[in-house]
C-alpha cells in the first residue's frame, strides 16, 4: 500500500475504506517506529477517529476531496491545532497551537488523513536528531526534515511534508531513498510554519515517486505573484501526460564538487554515460561558487532575528547558538546585498534552461554518513537561494546505500520539472539503475 495515487483511486471507487488503510499504517508505524524513531507525536486513536469520519462522509454521498483518506505526516515545525508542535526544541516542549498552519487547512479541506508529526532537528537547523535511517540504523536520515523522509522510506506513511532552508528536503530524501520535492520559493504557504529565514524557507514534500509528490502538491500549491494569488499549475495532470519528447538534461558538477565522494563521482559519470544523447555537460560562471556564502549570510542573519527569543531563554545546542551569534555579526549592508543574489543568479540560469529541460547533479556529496551529522548540504543551498524548484530522484546506490540525483528547473517550472523527474525515474527502472 505505497502508491498514493492508486490508493486515492481505490478509495474513490469504494474498493478500500479509509479505516482499513489507516489500520495498515498504524500497524506499520507500531512495527517500525521503535527502531526508526521518526515520529514526534503519534496517536493511533486520533488516526482511527479521523478515518471513521472520512468513511462516514463518503457513505453519506458528500463531495470528497483530492486526497480523501490519504495519510500524510507533517514535520513538527508545522502548526497543528490541538496537537503538539514542539519544533524539536526543549523550550517548546508542551507547545500546542490554537490553529492550523495554512497548509494543514488545505490538507484537511482535501480530505487528507493527518497521520502524525515527524521529528525535526532542533528548530529545523543542523543538530542531529535521534531518528535513524531505515536502510541502516547507524546512518543519519539527514535533516532537518529527518522524520518525514524516514517515515516515507520505512513505509510508515505514503506522503510527508517538510521544509527546506538549505538542503532539508533534498538531502534527507537522497539519504533515505525517496523522492523529495522543493518547489519554487513561495509556491506553498509558510503561514503557521516555524520561521527560520523567511527569505529562504520553503515547504517541500516527500513521496515514493515524483508522480505522488505531484498529487500532494496539487493540494498544497497556492502561488502568488507579489501579493496576488495566481493559478496553480496542474502538476499531476502534467506528469501523467508524459513528456512529448525525451527530456534533455544538463549535467552539472556543482560548486563544492571536490567534496563529493569518489563513489559518487563514479556513479554520476556512469549515469551521464547511460543517458547518452539525452544529456550534455555544462559549467556555471564563477559567481556561483560564492553563492553558498551569500545564502548562509541571509540564513544566519534572519535566524538571529527569528530566534532571538530562543537565544535569550538559553538552552540551545552549541551549533545553533554559534549560528545565531554569527547572524548577529552580519552587517546590514552585507545582508541587503546578499538579497540581490537570487535575481542575478537566475538571470544566468535562464540561459541554461533555454538549452535543456532540467539541470542534473547529485543530491548529496555521498550516501548517508553516520548519525553524528545531518550530512553536507553544499549541493542543495544554491537552489534554495535561487528559489528554483528541485527534486530528488532515488535512482542510485552508493556504498550499498540509496542516493538520489537532483533535478533543477527554472522558477515557476514545477510541473515540467516533476514530469521530467518522473521520466527519469521510469527510465532508470527500465535501465536497471534503481535500487
Amino acid at each position: 500500500m505505497t502508491d498514493a495515487v492508486a490508493l486515492r483511486d481505490r478509495i474513490a471507487r469504494g474498493e478500500l475504506s479509509v479505516t482499513d488503510l489507516a489500520a495498515h499504517y498504524i500497524d506499520a508505524i507500531e512495527a517500525s517506529e521503535p527502531e526508526i524513531a521518526a515520529f514526534a507525536w503519534f496517536d493511533a486513536e486520533f488516526v482511527r477517529r479521523q478515518a471513521e469520519a472520512l468513511d462516514a462522509q463518503r457513505r453519506a454521498g458528500r463531495v470528497i476531496g483530492a486526497l480523501h483518506g490519504i495519510p500524510v505526516v507533517l514535520k513538527d515545525v508545522i502548526d497543528t491545532a490541538r496537537i503538539p508542535t514542539e519544533n524539536g526544541a526543549s523550550n517548546d516542549a508542551g507547545r500546542v497551537p490554537r490553529s492550523d498552519a495554512a497548509l494543514v487547512e488545505q490538507l484537511k479541506s482535501a480530505g487528507a488523513l493527518i497521520l502524525g508529526k515527524t521529528v525535526t532537528t532542533e528548530l529545523a537547523f543542523m543538530n542531529p536528531p535521534h531518528t535513524r535511517n531505515p536502510h541502516n540504523p547507524d546512518r543519519t536520515p539527514g535533516g532537518s526534515s529527518s522524520g518525514s523522509a524516514a517515515a516515507v522510506a520505512a513505509g510508515m506513511a505514503p506522503l510527508a511534508v517538510g521544509t527546506q532552508t538549505g538542503g532539508s528536503v533534498i538531502r534527507p530524501a537522497s539519504f533515505c531513498g525517496v523522492t523529495g520535492f522543493k518547489p519554487t520559493f513561495g509556491a506553498i504557504s509558510t503561514q503557521g510554519v516555524l520561521p527560520q529565514s523567511p527569505s529562504l524557507d520553503t515547504v517541500g514534500v516527500f513521496a515514493r515517486t515524483p508522480r505522488e509528490a505531484a498529487l500532494l502538491c496539487d493540494v498544497l500549491f497556492a502561488p502568488k505573484q507579489g501579493d496576488v494569488p495566481v493559478p496553480a499549475p496542474a502538476l499531476l495532470r502534467t506528469v501523467d501526460a508524459g513528456a512529448p519528447l525525451k527530456p534533455v538534461l544538463a549535467l552539472l558538477q556543482p560548486p563544492g564538487w571536490e567534496r563529493a565522494s569518489e563513489d559518487t563521482v563514479a556513479a554520476f559519470d556512469e549515469l551521464g554515460a547511460a543517458l547518452g544523447e539525452q544529456a550534455f555537460e555544462i559549467t556555471l560562471p564563477d559567481l556561483f561558487a560564492k553563492a553558498e556564502a551569500e545564502r548562509r549570510r541571509i540564513n544566519v542573519a534572519e535566524m538571529a532575528r527569528c530566534y532571538h527569543g530562543y537565544a535569550t531563554r538559553g538552552g540551545l545546542s552549541d551549533i545553533l547558538s554559534e549560528a545565531i551569534a554569527e547572524g548577529n555579526s552580519v552587517l546590514a549592508r552585507d545582508y541587503i546585498a546578499a538579497l540581490d543574489w537570487p535575481d542575478v543568479l537566475n538571470a544566468m540560469l535562464d540561459e541554461v534552461f533555454q538549452r535543456c529541460d532540467a539541470i542534473l547533479c547529485p543530491a548529496a556529496t555521498g550516501p548517508a554518513p553516520g548519525r553524528d551529522t545531518t550530512g553536507d548540504p553544499i549541493f542543495n543551498g544554491l537552489w534554495t537561494l535561487c528559489g528554483t524548484p528541485a527534486v530528488t530522484v532515488p535512482i542510485l546506490t552508493v556504498d550499498d546505500m540509496p542516493m538520489g540525483v537532483q533535478l533543477i528547473g527554472p522558477r515557476g517550472g514545477d510541473a515540467r520539472l516533476l514530469r521530467t523527474a518522473q521520466w527519469l525515474y521510469d527510465w532508470a527502472e527500465t535501465a536497471g539503475e534503481t535500487t
